[in-house]
């Protein structure tokens, strides 16, 4: 059992994140937190200077929302939205949070997956905690 796990949400909200959820709970130590993170990939600077102000946090601010109203049921989860590299931002929200297991769902790999490697594949080898995938 864990008493902080991590769920991982692409930004197209997949709609087997109910599974990670169910996953999670079955999972979860009594007393133990869930926290659904969303990461929203970095713009580049050259493009930020083109947005109206405010419209990253904007963005952010909407994210949130659409994931609180994706969950609006679940009381026992906290949501998170932040900026930066997927694969790279949940090893290190995951270190920083002290989360002790991350429950995520992968898709079926394309070809550039096996170039480039997917964001499950990155999570599964460098996490420091364990690592439950979905298929």
């Amino acid at each position: 059992m864990y008493q902080n796990i991590l769920i991982p949400v692409a930004t197209d909200h997949d709609p087997l994140t109910q599974n990670a959820l169910n996953a999670a709970r079955l999972l979860k130590d009594e007393g133990g937190k869930i926290t659904v993170l969303t990461v929203v990939e970095a713009v580049p600077e050259f493009i930020v200077m083109q947005l109206p102000e405010g419209q990253i946090e904007h963005n952010r601010a909407q994210m949130a929302k659409g994931l609180a109203e994706d969950f609006e049921a679940a009381d026992d989860i906290t949501i998170e939205v932040v900026h930066g590299h997927a694969g790279r931002t949940i090893l290190e929200f995951a270190e920083e949070q002290g989360i002790d297991c991350i429950v995520m769902n992968s898709h079926r790999p394309g070809l550039s997956d096996y170039f480039l490697g997917s964001t499950a594949a990155r999570v599964v080898r460098h996490a420091q905690c364990a690592v439950h995938v979905l298929r």
